[in-house]
Protein backbone atom coordinates (compact mmCIF):
# COMPACT_ATOMS: atom_id res chain seq x y z
CA UNK A 1 0.00 0.00 0.00
CA UNK A 2 1.36 3.39 -0.97
CA UNK A 3 -0.46 5.48 1.60
CA UNK A 4 -0.76 3.70 4.90
CA UNK A 5 -2.40 5.75 7.67
CA UNK A 6 0.71 5.79 9.88
CA UNK A 7 2.91 7.23 7.10
CA UNK A 8 0.24 9.77 6.14
CA UNK A 9 -0.02 10.90 9.77
CA UNK A 10 3.76 11.06 10.18
CA UNK A 11 4.26 13.19 7.06
CA UNK A 12 1.41 15.55 7.91
CA UNK A 13 2.17 15.98 11.61
CA UNK A 14 5.79 15.12 12.42
CA UNK A 15 8.20 15.77 9.56
CA UNK A 16 8.08 19.55 9.37
CA UNK A 17 5.99 22.30 7.90
CA UNK A 18 7.86 23.37 4.74
CA UNK A 19 6.23 21.81 1.71
CA UNK A 20 7.57 22.32 -1.80
CA UNK A 21 4.64 21.93 -4.20
CA UNK A 22 5.98 20.87 -7.60
CA UNK A 23 3.68 22.01 -10.38
CA UNK A 24 2.12 24.86 -8.37
CA UNK A 25 1.44 28.00 -10.39
CA UNK A 26 -1.01 30.88 -10.07
CA UNK A 27 -3.52 28.99 -12.26
CA UNK A 28 -6.49 28.82 -9.90
CA UNK A 29 -8.21 26.10 -11.93
CA UNK A 30 -5.43 23.60 -11.24
CA UNK A 31 -5.71 21.18 -8.31
CA UNK A 32 -2.31 22.24 -6.95
CA UNK A 33 -3.62 25.76 -6.29
CA UNK A 34 -6.46 24.56 -4.04
CA UNK A 35 -4.38 21.92 -2.28
CA UNK A 36 -1.64 24.47 -1.48
CA UNK A 37 -4.31 26.75 -0.01
CA UNK A 38 -5.55 23.96 2.28
CA UNK A 39 -1.99 23.13 3.37
CA UNK A 40 -1.41 26.81 4.22
CA UNK A 41 -4.62 26.94 6.26
CA UNK A 42 -3.29 23.99 8.30
CA UNK A 43 -0.04 25.81 9.06
CA UNK A 44 2.23 24.53 6.31
CA UNK A 45 4.64 26.83 4.51
CA UNK A 46 4.15 26.16 0.83
CA UNK A 47 6.93 26.70 -1.69
CA UNK A 48 5.74 26.89 -5.31
CA UNK A 49 8.00 24.99 -7.72
CA UNK A 50 7.20 25.64 -11.37
CA UNK A 51 9.28 26.72 -14.38
CA UNK A 52 7.56 30.14 -14.25
CA UNK A 53 8.65 30.59 -10.58
CA UNK A 54 5.50 32.57 -9.81
CA UNK A 55 4.57 33.84 -6.38
CA UNK A 56 1.51 31.86 -5.26
CA UNK A 57 -0.52 32.35 -2.07
CA UNK A 58 2.01 34.99 -1.03
CA UNK A 59 4.98 32.62 -1.26
CA UNK A 60 7.96 33.11 -3.58
CA UNK A 61 8.18 30.50 -6.32
CA UNK A 62 11.29 28.72 -7.61
CA UNK A 63 11.94 27.13 -11.00
CA UNK A 64 13.22 23.83 -9.53
CA UNK A 65 13.71 22.05 -6.22
CA UNK A 66 17.46 22.63 -6.26
CA UNK A 67 16.89 26.39 -6.64
CA UNK A 68 15.19 26.61 -3.21
CA UNK A 69 17.72 28.27 -0.86
CA UNK A 70 16.43 26.67 2.35
CA UNK A 71 15.52 23.21 3.64
CA UNK A 72 12.35 21.53 2.46
CA UNK A 73 10.62 18.92 4.61
CA UNK A 74 8.11 17.44 2.17
CA UNK A 75 7.89 17.53 -1.63
CA UNK A 76 4.31 17.36 -2.92
CA UNK A 77 4.29 16.31 -6.59
CA UNK A 78 1.62 17.53 -9.04
CA UNK A 79 3.21 16.45 -12.30
CA UNK A 80 2.38 13.73 -14.80
CA UNK A 81 3.33 10.24 -13.57
CA UNK A 82 5.98 9.88 -16.30
CA UNK A 83 7.73 13.00 -14.95
CA UNK A 84 7.32 12.17 -11.27
CA UNK A 85 10.24 9.75 -10.86
CA UNK A 86 12.93 12.33 -11.62
CA UNK A 87 11.19 14.77 -9.24
CA UNK A 88 11.32 12.15 -6.48
CA UNK A 89 15.02 11.62 -7.15
CA UNK A 90 15.64 15.38 -7.02
CA UNK A 91 13.68 15.61 -3.75
CA UNK A 92 15.91 12.95 -2.22
CA UNK A 93 18.99 14.77 -3.53
CA UNK A 94 18.03 18.06 -1.82
CA UNK A 95 17.49 16.30 1.51
CA UNK A 96 13.71 16.27 1.75
CA UNK A 97 12.33 13.99 4.48
CA UNK A 98 9.30 12.81 2.52
CA UNK A 99 7.70 12.79 -0.90
CA UNK A 100 3.99 12.91 -1.58
CA UNK A 101 2.65 11.95 -5.02
CA UNK A 102 -0.82 13.41 -5.56
CA UNK A 103 -3.92 11.52 -6.64
CA UNK A 104 -3.27 9.88 -9.99
CA UNK A 105 0.52 10.32 -9.77
CA UNK A 106 1.90 6.78 -9.71
CA UNK A 107 5.43 5.47 -10.25
CA UNK A 108 6.14 2.23 -8.40
CA UNK A 109 9.85 2.26 -9.24
CA UNK A 110 10.22 5.81 -7.86
CA UNK A 111 8.32 4.71 -4.74
CA UNK A 112 10.71 1.80 -4.23
CA UNK A 113 13.81 3.99 -4.82
CA UNK A 114 12.54 6.66 -2.45
CA UNK A 115 11.76 4.19 0.33
CA UNK A 116 15.14 2.47 -0.20
CA UNK A 117 16.79 5.88 0.24
CA UNK A 118 15.16 6.15 3.67
CA UNK A 119 12.48 8.72 2.88
CA UNK A 120 8.83 8.43 3.76
CA UNK A 121 6.50 8.43 0.79
CA UNK A 122 2.81 8.49 0.00
CA UNK A 123 1.55 7.92 -3.52
CA UNK A 124 -1.85 8.46 -5.20
CA UNK A 125 -3.30 10.37 -2.24
CA UNK A 126 -4.18 14.01 -1.56
CA UNK A 127 -2.94 15.80 1.58
CA UNK A 128 -5.87 18.25 1.38
CA UNK A 129 -8.20 15.27 1.85
CA UNK A 130 -6.06 13.60 4.53
CA UNK A 131 -5.05 16.54 6.74
CA UNK A 132 -8.58 17.51 7.94
CA UNK A 133 -9.05 13.92 9.13
CA UNK A 134 -6.17 14.44 11.57
CA UNK A 135 -7.61 17.60 13.14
Amino acid sequence: MHGDPATIRKILTELGDTWAVVGLSSNQSRAAYGVADVLQRYGKRIVPVHPSAETVHGEQGYPSLDAIPFDVDVVDVFVNSRLAGPVADEAAAIGAKAIWFQLGVIDDKAYDRTRAAGLDMVMDRCPAIEIPRLH
